[in-house]
């Protein structure tokens, strides 16, 4: 079943952020280093740029290797 581009920005989002929104993560960042945390920034920004100018099917893709990844690596 096919899933949306909002559905696998979510799923990707709670894969590298855990149950953190990705802003908070970035704030937190932030506060440990000003440096890190632009670098943080920069690299949410990227992470969105691609979910937007990626293809559904890529993004599909992306999601079932990553979710598959995660799961072998719990067991």
């Amino acid at each position: 079943m096919p899933i949306s581009k909002t559905e696998a920005k979510q799923i990707l989002e709670r894969l590298i952020f855990d149950d953190e929104r990705p802003s908070d993560w970035v704030q937190d960042v932030w506060g440990l280093s000003p440096m890190l945390g632009d670098s943080a920034a920069k690299l949410l920004e990227v992470f969105e740029a691609l979910i937007e100018c990626s293809s559904q099917e890529k993004l599909e893709n992306l999601v079932q290797t990553y979710t598959q990844d995660y799961l072998e690596e719990s067991n």
